[in-house]
């Protein structure tokens, strides 16, 4: 069985704070979540960096929209990795593709060298890649230590079943990290049918409702009692797959 974990994207420091005392395992830093996330800024990188003690890991995509990127752009993104390292992060997540959809592998494993010894997460442009059993293989290539994706699905319910193709094409070769649309209600379905136990989100509520502050509970505690409730699901299920297995 894969490795226990959960990671909340946050885009403020106050949403760390709450994902860490909630018991996430990491903490994904951006800037952005409405058009998918973009890097923070240096000193938002900084402040949460000394204000956690758990991992921080830190976006690195210049803008929204694909992640086929100019030359340009690329440079940027060495600054923005080498930004990332200044500031204290554990690791950063990081992907581009070529414009035939296939993965970017010669500069993404130039961005995965310059990040070291920071760990390194190829993100869900895996998930725009035109064959994902194929871009599997080459972000393997990319020395990254792990892969965030849905199932290339729009969340990770509808692509649970992939992930679980894709987790048995990997082996022990790269850590699957599920996570795209994870929402509370379908985690345990999710975590069943992918055999993930990795799953990074941020947990906004169903048809996009927002936390509610009636009865005096702020949107941050809430937060934080969401994280809380995912993390106790993960573990739960876990040792009940284990005692399984264990009986077997």
């Amino acid at each position: 069985m894969n490795t226990v974990f959960f990671e909340l994207c946050a885009e403020t420091l106050e949403a760390a704070l709450a994902a860490q005392s909630g018991g996430a395992n990491r903490v994904e830093l951006c800037a952005d979540l409405a058009c998918g996330g973009i890097t923070p800024g240096a000193e938002l990188m900084a402040v949460t960096t000394r204000s956690l003690a758990v991992p921080v890991h830190i976006l690195i995509r210049p803008r929204g929209g694909n992640f086929v990127f100019s030359t340009a752009e690329y440079d940027l993104m060495h600054r923005q990795v080498e930004q990332a390292k200044r500031a204290g992060a554990s690791g950063v997540a990081l992907g581009l593709l070529c414009a035939d959809g296939t993965v970017d592998v010669k500069r993404s494993r130039e961005l995965v060298e310059l990040a070291r010894p920071m760990d390194v997460t190829f993100h869900r442009a895996f998930d725009e890649a035109s064959d994902l059993r194929e871009a599997l293989e080459r972000v393997i290539e990319t020395g990254a230590d792990s892969l965030l994706t849905s199932g290339g699905a729009p969340d990770v319910l509808s692509g649970a079943d992939f992930i679980a193709a894709l987790r048995r094409q990997a082996g022990e070769r790269i850590q699957l990290i599920a996570g795209g649309g994870l929402r509370l209600e379908s985690l345990l379905e999710t975590v069943r049918r992918s055999g993930v136990f990795s799953l990074h989100g941020s947990l906004s509520r169903k048809n996009g409702q927002s936390i509610p502050h009636t009865n005096g509970v702020t949107r941050l505690a809430a937060l934080e009692a969401d994280v809380r409730q995912a993390v106790t699901l993960l573990r739960r299920e876990y040792s009940v797959q284990a005692s399984a297995i264990a009986r077997l």
